[in-house]
């Protein structure tokens, strides 16, 4: 009798812009708990601890040599960052460019993206409180950054995935995920967790899916 055998995922070695972050941090260590090995970057080394299979890389996102330094022999790339603010801001697009440029340079082909709810078509999918409130008040300056950052990435010859995540909540449920590389014009998710989004983000990782897609990933 033979016996089967389950193909493991290959192991990975991941860099994190964005680590300490809220999915960036649950990323983090689910990657590491999967075996890959993960360098994880931060503007403050006191939010992060290194690790078996988990180094630190303190520095600015942007900051071009800081990621020449630090990119070169990883398998892929994932961007994590938000912002603290509600005003304009160039972080995304500003960080995109310099890593995109890096990337190629490096041979580092592999790029995962988070952007959101309010990039690109998925703008007015995300249920009336967001729609309404959330959106035009609060993440409006983001999205119109996020925009130009989803712009550079979808120029570049790298092997993207950007993620759109519907709204972030606590609230949690047994449907299982909405996954549109199209936006329905009636279609409206409102939730997902932070957990659901970095297993996303892992899976796509580990198997290489959606490259050069748009995601929207989320619960109605």
């Amino acid at each position: 009798m033979k016996s089967s055998s389950v193909t493991k995922p290959e192991k990975l070695r991941v860099f994190i812009l964005g680590a300490s972050g809220k999915v960036g941090s649950i990323l983090v260590q689910r990657c590491v708990a999967r075996g890959h090995k993960v360098t994880a970057q931060t503007r403050d080394a006191r939010k992060l601890v290194a690790g078996f299979n988990l180094d630190i890389a303190v520095g600015a996102p942007a900051d071009k040599a800081f990621l020449e330094q630090n990119i070169t022999g990883h398998d892929a790339v994932v961007i994590c960052l938000g912002v603290d603010h509600t005003g304009r801001t160039t972080l995304f697009s500003d960080v995109t460019r310099e890593l995109v440029d890096v990337m190629q340079a490096a041979g580092v082909n592999r790029l995962v993206v988070i952007t959101g709810i309010g990039a690109g078509d998925t703008k007015g999918h995300g249920g009336w409180f967001y729609n309404y409130l959330i959106y035009p008040f609060i993440t409006r300056h983001q999205y119109a950054d996020k925009d130009t950052q989803e712009a550079i990435i979808g120029q570049s010859s790298l092997d993207w995935t950007i993620i759109r995540p519907a709204p972030f909540s606590s609230r949690t449920t047994k449907e299982p995920l909405h996954i549109l590389t199209r936006t329905p014009r009636n279609v409206q998710l409102r939730f997902i967790t932070v957990e659901e989004v970095a297993a996303f983000i892992l899976d796509s990782l580990e198997n290489r899916t959606f490259i050069r897609q748009m995601p929207f990933i989320g619960h109605n």
